[in-house]
C-alpha cells in the first residue's frame, strides 16, 4: 500500500512539473515572437530557396490599390540561386502596382534626361501608388543611388531616378542581355520584389 502511494506522489510530482514547464514556455516574455514575426518579412531570403530561376523576359504590370500612398524607405540587392533579387521597400500605405520592362535608353520622366546606366541592358520599373513623404507621412529612402552589390552577379546597379505625377521610376542595368524576370509584391512590410535570371 505504502508502494503504491509512493508511485502515485512521484507520477504527480511528475506531472505538475511537466504541466508547470508547459505553461512557463505557452506563458512566456511575448518579445521573442513578434522579433521573429517581424525579421521574416524583412529579409529578401526566407521565401526564396525553393522558387525556381524566371523564365520570361516580357513586360510586367498590375495595378495599384485604390488608397495606394507608397514612398520608397529601402532598396536592397541579394543573390539567390538561379536569380538575383532587387526589393524596393515601402511606407504608407495601399499596396504597389507597376510596369517593368526593358528599355533602349533610361531617360527620366519629367525631365526628359538621358540617365547613363551601367549594364548589358536597362529594366525600367515604374512603381504606381507613389506619393511624396509629405503625403505618405514617412521618411524616403537616402542611400546609395546607384546601388550596386558585388555579390549579385546579375545586377550592375539600380538607380532610382524620380517621382513624378504619382509613379516612382527606377532603373536597373543588369550585366547580361535581358535576362528573364518576374515582379511580386510582398506585404508587411509593403515590398516591391523583382527576381532576375543569373
Amino acid at each position: 500500500m505504502s508502494h503504491f502511494r509512493h508511485t502515485v506522489v512521484v507520477c504527480a510530482s511528475l506531472l505538475a512539473v511537466g504541466l508547470t514547464a508547459s505553461c512557463s514556455e505557452d506563458s512566456g516574455p511575448a518579445e521573442p515572437t513578434p522579433a521573429a514575426s517581424s525579421a521574416t518579412p524583412s529579409t529578401t531570403t526566407t521565401t526564396t530557396e525553393s522558387e525556381p530561376p524566371p523564365t520570361d523576359a516580357g513586360i510586367k504590370t498590375a495595378k495599384q490599390s485604390r488608397d495606394a500612398a507608397l514612398t520608397v524607405t529601402d532598396i536592397r540587392i541579394g543573390h539567390h540561386e538561379g536569380y538575383d533579387r532587387v526589393v524596393y521597400e515601402f511606407g504608407g500605405k495601399g499596396a504597389p502596382g507597376w510596369s517593368v520592362e526593358y528599355v533602349d535608353k533610361a531617360i527620366q520622366d519629367g525631365s526628359g534626361n538621358d540617365l547613363p546606366v551601367n549594364g548589358m541592358s536597362i529594366m525600367q520599373v515604374l512603381i504606381n501608388g507613389s506619393a511624396y513623404p509629405f503625403d505618405s507621412g514617412v521618411t524616403e529612402y537616402a542611400g546609395p543611388d546607384p546601388l550596386s552589390d558585388p555579390s549579385a552577379p546579375a545586377v550592375a546597379e539600380v538607380h532610382l531616378a524620380t517621382l513624378f505625377e504619382g509613379t516612382t521610376q527606377s532603373f536597373i542595368g543588369t550585366t547580361a542581355e535581358r535576362p528573364a524576370f518576374r515582379v511580386t509584391a510582398l506585404a508587411n512590410p509593403t515590398r516591391l520584389v523583382i527576381d532576375i535570371a543569373n
